[in-house]
């Protein structure tokens, strides 16, 4: 990669700022204040000794990285053009994550691996996604185009593209715009109001049960 092209991927990514947080002002604000424009900047120096297997030294840049910004991003993932990081602390990026172009990630977020197999083990992000505060993406699988992932789901299964995903473990609630769960806040099973309910008819069962032993007994007295 020549100096033209790491100028022309800056001139992008100082571009996606401008055009996803409102809070940016001028090219200057952002060059100096800009922790995402940082921490892409430190890491696609540190991808480029990784790629010559000078592992230490691109260990070392992300390293600093992660000091002067608090995102850690392993030289060794595959980062595409126009990827916005927001405010960005707590981000982390595994070896093998793979992210394509336009993708926003919000702070606290993880694409990290799910134990200490080799290979391919960390998430493969689509073109386009957003992925929401505090989210986690786990393991070897892929999260399709322009999908949106909420604040704080933890996904551990593919997403087809065009999904929106919330929640513990992470499921797809819209998909192509069409809501696939249509179960409401108001609509939420109470647990302690079911749990009531089955001791009210267990009582009742229980009272039948007793009246008509009663009924026997009283019948075999006369």
């Amino acid at each position: 990669m020549g100096g033209s092209q790491v100028l022309e991927l800056i001139k992008e990514d100082i571009q996606a700022v401008f055009e996803r947080d409102p809070a940016a002002k001028n090219t200057v604000e952002v060059l100096l204040c800009s922790p995402g424009i940082h921490a892409l900047l430190l890491y696609r120096i540190a991808h480029w000794f990784y790629n010559r297997r000078a592992f230490i030294i691109s260990r070392f840049i992300s390293h600093l990285g992660r000091f002067l910004t608090g995102i850690e991003i392993h030289p060794g993932a595959r980062i595409g053009r126009r990827v916005f990081i927001d405010h960005g602390m707590g981000v982390v990026i595994g070896e093998t994550a793979e992210v394509e172009d336009d993708v926003t990630i919000y702070q606290g977020v993880t694409l990290g691996g799910t134990g200490k197999e080799k290979g391919k083990r960390h998430p493969t992000i689509r073109r386009g996604t957003i992925i929401g505060v505090g989210a986690k993406i786990l393991g070897n699988i892929e999260v399709g185009e322009n999908c949106r992932i909420g604040a704080g789901a933890v996904v551990v299964k593919p997403v087809p593209a065009n999904s929106t995903v919330v929640g513990v473990p992470g499921r797809v609630v819209m998909r192509n715009g069409r809501r696939i769960d249509a179960l409401q806040h108001g609509d939420l099973p109470d647990p302690v109001s079911e749990m009531l309910f089955c001791l009210q008819e267990r009582v009742a069962h229980l009272e039948a049960r007793i009246a008509t032993i009663e009924d026997k007994t009283e019948q075999a007295t006369r």
